[in-house]
């Protein structure tokens, strides 16, 4: 009997690590997904930004948020460059003087600019006039979202859904609404699920994207980069006799968003504890029967 009880605490036991929830790790290289400013509280914070050239270095970048706008501050080390623009040198010179950011001089004498921000964790191109020189320099700039206060982002890292609507197209393709919508450190991605299994990449702000599964409806992860306004997209489809690109555009719901209640670990839970309780009846039938012989013996 001793042996049968045993048998039955060990089976219990091995039911309960095997249906116990797993933690989930957030990505590995968060840094790579772009943040943009629908992720952030507004005010000011002081960042950390990288620089392609040491001729061009930034010793002090406050970042400003107000209404999912950012703006960076920047201070460089030296005096050495009267304007900037954003994009490339070639492109400044086909560009207007009202296109140009001028320095302003701060109370130590050195030069700041002020600079609109796209996105933090991804490379821009800055064209930089030295003043020495009288040309443009081409620079890659980029703010590192890792050096924000976490008091910065507007949502905490967890699993939440997100109604959203597509426009474009001929109309007869969709996608699943609510949408999952990751967010780790500050990153919202988007879980896009189309009604069908033909779309084989999609193009979001420049990049290219491929579907993360290999079976059903094609799905995209994509990072969020505005809430309440069109996304414009483009999605391949091979369904047509030869692969065609579509212009779409995604809009997602702010005011929809909600966290995900995370049912499916509850019904994991559920399934445990009924496990035990099973386990525990039959301990207590067991015992129950065994008082009993003792009781006739």
């Amino acid at each position: 009997m001793i042996k049968q009880v045993k048998k039955i605490i060990f089976a219990a036991l091995m039911v309960g690590i095997f249906f116990m929830p797993t933690p989930c790790h957030a990505e590995e290289n968060p840094a790579a997904v772009p943040i943009y400013g629908n992720s952030l509280q507004d005010g000011s914070y002081e960042v950390e930004m990288t620089s392609s050239s040491s001729m061009f270095r930034i010793v002090k970048a406050e970042l400003q948020v107000t209404g999912g706008n950012m703006t960076a501050v920047i201070t460089l080390s030296g005096t050495g460059y009267l304007k900037l623009f954003m994009g490339t040198g070639e492109e400044a010179l086909a560009a207007s003087e009202e296109n140009f950011i001028p320095f302003v001089e701060d109370k130590e004498g050195a030069y700041t600019y002020t600079i609109p921000i796209h996105a933090l964790n991804k490379e821009f191109d800055c064209a930089a006039y030295s003043k020495r020189k009288e040309k443009w320099y081409d620079r890659k700039l980029s703010v590192l979202a890792s050096s924000l206060p976490e008091a910065a982002f507007l949502w905490n890292d967890g699993e939440y859904a997100m109604d959203v609507t597509l426009d474009g197209g001929s109309g007869r393709a969709t996608v699943t609404s609510p949408a999952r919508i990751t967010v780790s450190k500050g990153a919202m991605v988007a879980s896009v699920q189309w009604s069908s299994p033909d779309y084989d990449y999609m193009v979001a702000d420049g990049v290219k994207y491929l579907p993360t599964n290999t079976e059903g409806n094609s799905v995209f992860e994509i990072p969020l980069s505005a809430l309440d306004a069109p996304i414009e997209i483009v999605a391949d489809t091979v369904a047509m006799s030869k692969p065609h690109e579509i212009a779409y555009t995604l809009t997602f719901h702010a005011d929809t968003l909600a966290k995900e209640n995370g049912s499916g670990s509850n019904l994991v839970m559920i399934a445990v504890i009924c496990a035990f309780a099973v386990v525990a009846a039959i301990l207590l039938v067991v015992v129950r029967n065994q008082k009993k012989r003792v009781q006739n013996d």
